[in-house]
């Protein structure tokens, strides 16, 4: 079909993508609910969907046919995506009429009276394709609000709650029907916030910023367990427990550590996790056990990524309550006005004792290194340099982070000194 001699599914296709920064500006400016959203999800999604309604009402009007489920299931799963995340059904049905409003005026703007019969069945194309997306929206739409609030979803978080709690399995089997798995892969997730949500917070935006980070992880993680995750997560991290017959790889293709970087990758955000493989009954406990370490990582500075117990005995160990703890912190004590000292000492040792190395990550000379390194063995009696004092020095470096600056004073009190 032609308006002003010109084929009109030719025009749109070249016109797609300055037609699709119009109808995106228009929907930010006329629907508050867009204006809020994340600047990502505008420029992704929202953009991608626009384009592909574009070019899908140019292949109806070159072929004069209605779209087909295939051509559809686009808006399918974008509508599913806002319905997890929140966004008002009017709001996306409005967005939807507002883009084909304005590509029916870019293709009629030219026409003349000689151009009638096509004009007439272009606009029959366009209403026909404007109910098929309605219908497709809003069904995607509703099934995923019916999904996340059916009595399955229900059913999930019920036993969640039932094997972090430690409540007798047995008993809730015979009360709800649901039967525990065999064992679970336990995790504690760490996350850090998306810079959308930091941008457009406090409101809306930040809160739909991270219900998207918390699909994406929660996709991420559905895939690897192929089957729904039973997950307590908010913005900053939270619980997952995945049904496993053996505990997975931790790493290579299909482990755990592909897993985090998928989710790393999914979400946009640094993930830190510690997992653990545990029996029904041993799911409290292996649960206490990841957030304890997810802690441990925090605070001793390391990077995010999975851990598990055995990547930090050390700090696991210094971190329980005792003397010794208190002793060790102690030490470092006369470093306390010298927080150039410990900073030195701590990448130091970071840097397995390579000085230049050190030097590069405080920005001084290796010669100042050197300098304050021994004036630490001048302070404390300890230097890297002797390995003897190298493990009473990362020892105690350990145990500081774990009993802070009060556990240290108190340290000295138990020791008789103020």
């Amino acid at each position: 079909m032609c308006i002003a001699g010109r084929p009109v599914a030719g025009r749109l296709r070249a016109r797609a993508p300055a037609l699709t920064t119009r109808v995106v500006a228009r929907l930010l400016s006329d629907l508050p609910v867009y204006a809020e959203l994340p600047h990502e999800e505008i420029a992704g999604d929202i953009a991608d969907i626009v384009q592909h309604n574009l070019r899908l009402f140019a292949d109806v009007v070159e072929h004069r046919r209605p779209a087909t489920d295939a051509e559809l299931a686009q808006q399918r799963d974008s509508a599913a995506q806002r319905a997890e995340e929140g966004v008002p059904l009017d709001a996306i049905l409005t967005a939807y009429q507002v883009g084909i409003a304005m590509c029916w005026q870019e293709t009629a703007q030219d026409a003349s009276p000689g151009d009638l019969p096509a004009v007439l069945e272009i606009m029959d194309r366009i209403m026909v394709l404007q109910q098929q997306l309605t219908s497709a929206v809003s069904g995607a739409y509703l099934e995923a609000r019916q999904i996340l609030d059916s009595q399955e979803h229900g059913g999930r978080h019920a036993l969640m709650a039932a094997l972090l709690t430690g409540e007798a399995l047995d008993l809730f089997t015979q009360r709800t029907g649901l039967r525990p798995a065999a064992g679970y892969l336990t995790m504690t997730l760490a996350l850090t916030p998306h810079h959308d949500e930091v941008s457009q917070a406090p409101g809306p935006g930040a809160q739909v910023a991270a219900r998207r980070k918390i699909r994406r992880i929660r996709s991420a993680l559905d895939r690897f367990a192929g089957t729904p995750a039973l997950t307590v997560l908010d913005a900053s991290g939270g619980t997952v427990l995945l049904p496993v017959a053996a505990p997975p790889p931790w790493s290579g293709p299909g482990g755990l550590c592909e897993l985090i970087a998928e989710a790393t990758r999914a979400a946009g955000v640094p993930v830190t996790a510690a997992a653990e493989t545990a029996e029904p009954a041993g799911v409290p406990a292996a649960v206490a056990r990841n957030a304890e370490i997810v802690e441990l990582v925090a605070r001793t500075g390391r990077p995010p990524g999975l851990y598990r117990l055995a990547d930090v005995l050390l700090e696991y160990q210094l971190s329980r309550p005792s003397e010794a703890l208190h002793g060790l912190a102690r030490l470092l004590r006369p470093l306390e006005a010298k927080p150039e000292l410990l900073q030195t000492l701590e990448t130091y040792l970071e840097h397995g004792l390579d000085r230049r190395s050190a030097a590069a990550a405080l920005h001084v000379h290796p010669n100042t290194v050197d300098y304050r390194i021994r004036r630490i063995d001048r302070l404390t009696g300890l230097s890297p340099a002797r390995p003897a004092d190298l493990q009473h020095l990362s020892a105690a470096l350990v145990a500081r982070r774990s009993v802070g600056e009060a556990g240290t004073a108190r340290a000295d009190r138990s020791f008789g000194r103020t």
